[in-house]
């Protein structure tokens, strides 16, 4: 399935998943340091992953970003 970037407002990034069950998100804090954040609804045991990281710059950020989207990919 692919991404669609949903929201981009000079703070926030985020992106969904066309199911709907996954987002990522990028949001720069009030410090200039970075958080981001995947949210996965799934059918399993636990039924939910969810992380967040803190990195210092945007370039690491986006990294993980894209990361947690490519790992996250489901087929169609």
């Amino acid at each position: 399935m692919s991404w669609s970037l949903e929201r981009e407002d000079g703070r926030i990034t985020e992106w969904e998943r066309s199911d709907r069950y996954a987002t990522v998100r990028l949001r720069e804090r009030g410090d200039g340091r970075f958080v981001v954040r995947l949210d996965v609804m799934e059918q399993a045991t636990d039924d939910r992953t969810y992380d967040r990281v803190v990195v210092d710059d945007r370039e690491t950020a986006e990294a993980q970003a894209a990361a947690w989207r490519d790992g996250r990919d489901i087929e169609t």
